[in-house]
């Protein structure tokens, strides 16, 4: 009994995790007008040490010209998938175990971050973010180090972030990953215009090349009513209309290995249209010589927000050539994604449709997943709970699998 008790309690600490942090006495005497904002903002950089949830711990040296945040998120998630051709599986897991780290040096136009990741598993993927950045204006910025590698809307988006457990298929097959590099951004006009160009060794996450091939990558986007922040769902109940447009465009060369009698590789698998589940990795038998594949991918995408609605989708086109065989392997795949609170700032209900065709020119190639999904934001996405149900078909083996999912997530 004294169990369920404590068990009880804590639930209803979770659930009223917005009024359990402590006020100072500045927040206090601000709200009831006793300071004025400009004294408030006065007391609150003098504080060498302060916090702010989603964000973490801040330290500033005395001079300001010094900070550092200190943050971190938790997912825990529970899969059960119901096989049609093989044996059910029942998969508890950690997701995501990240500890982040950013501030600025000496200014703060000179801006820096490390995320890491300890369950992705191996050393070579526990970094997946480290980079600085430095702004020149806001139209003029350029970063160095690695980073997501920016092509497709839904990859851009933090998995903190999502209106669902995970990302789509189609996100998932297509998206170039974490890479190295050099990248020239900014936005204009107050983000009616945001763009990336940039240039990435093209082995992917913590892996370096030792040829002189490079993966180039494009993107831009128009925000026409305002900036559109890298997150789904409606939950802030935009007042006015939000809508953003992008395209991306992505080249590289990867290097194929054929060894007797049938099997292809590739110089690096951690590019990860090139690894197991990606468009490239699932379509290697296409290639039987050692040779380089040239790679071109574009995509198209749209977000929609208002009043608690939200929608958002992409289109996804990629291309492989073999240099000296000539064959080709071309592939497609979009979802489309809407959400619904229905109750403000606090429950939503969303639904996705994925579709991936892994080979153009080859019948009976293509993977559709349809989801439906639930979201109950305790504190925002500091802290929420999330289940979704896909049905996942399979048309090369005419199967039909069910996924369950439930995963809860701590942000700090």
């Amino acid at each position: 009994m004294k169990k369920i008790v404590i068990a009880a309690g804590i639930l209803m600490l979770l659930c009223n995790s917005h009024s359990a942090i402590a006020k100072s006495l500045e927040d206090v005497l601000k709200e009831k007008g006793i300071i004025t904002e400009q004294d408030y903002n006065i007391v609150v950089k003098s504080r060498p040490v302060g916090y702010k949830l989603g964000k973490g711990f801040t330290l500033t040296s005395p001079d300001e010209n010094f900070q550092l945040t200190i943050g971190g998120v938790l997912q825990s998630r529970y899969t059960f998938t119901d096989m049609k051709a093989k044996t059910d599986s029942s998969k508890w897991e950690i997701k995501s175990l990240k500890l982040v780290l950013s501030g600025y040096a000496y200014n703060k136009d000179l801006t820096y971050e490390a995320q890491t990741n300890f369950v992705q598993g191996g050393s070579t993927k526990i970094l997946e973010r480290g980079y600085f950045n430095y702004r020149l204006m806001d139209e003029i910025q350029l970063l160095v180090g690695q980073t997501n590698v920016p092509f497709g809307r839904q990859w851009l988006n933090a998995t903190t972030g999502l209106e669902f457990v995970d990302r789509s298929y189609a996100s998932d097959a297509f998206r170039a990953g974490y890479d190295t590099g050099l990248k020239l951004h900014g936005k204009i006009a107050d983000s009616l215009v945001t763009y990336d160009v940039g240039v990435y060794g093209g082995v992917g996450q913590s892996t370096y090349r030792s040829t002189n091939n490079n993966a180039l990558v494009a993107r831009i986007t128009v925000n026409p009513f305002g900036p559109v922040a890298y997150s789904e769902g409606d939950l802030d109940k935009s007042t006015k209309p939000l809508l953003s447009v992008g395209a991306d465009y992505y080249m590289n060369t990867l290097k194929a290995t054929f060894t007797a009698p049938s099997t292809t590789t590739l110089e690096t698998n951690n590019v990860d249209l090139a690894g197991t589940n990606g468009w490239l990795g699932k379509g290697l038998t296409k290639f039987t010589k050692s040779e380089n594949i040239d790679i071109n991918s574009y995509s198209i995408d749209a977000a929609f927000k208002w009043y608690g609605v939200s929608l958002q989708g992409e289109y996804l086109w990629g291309e492989a050539k073999g240099k000296s065989s000539n064959k080709r392997l071309r592939s497609e795949g979009f979802y489309a994604q809407a959400g619904y609170f229905i109750i403000p700032k606090t429950v939503e209900l969303a639904l996705r449709c994925s579709y991936v065709d892994l080979d153009r020119d080859a019948p009976n190639k293509h993977i559709v997943d349809t989801t439906g999904a639930f979201s109950w934001y305790i504190n925002k996405h500091y802290l929420k709970i999330q289940a979704d149900v896909t049905n996942s078909h399979t048309q090369s083996v005419m199967t039909d699998d069910m996924i369950y999912r439930l995963q809860a997530q701590l942000l700090f």
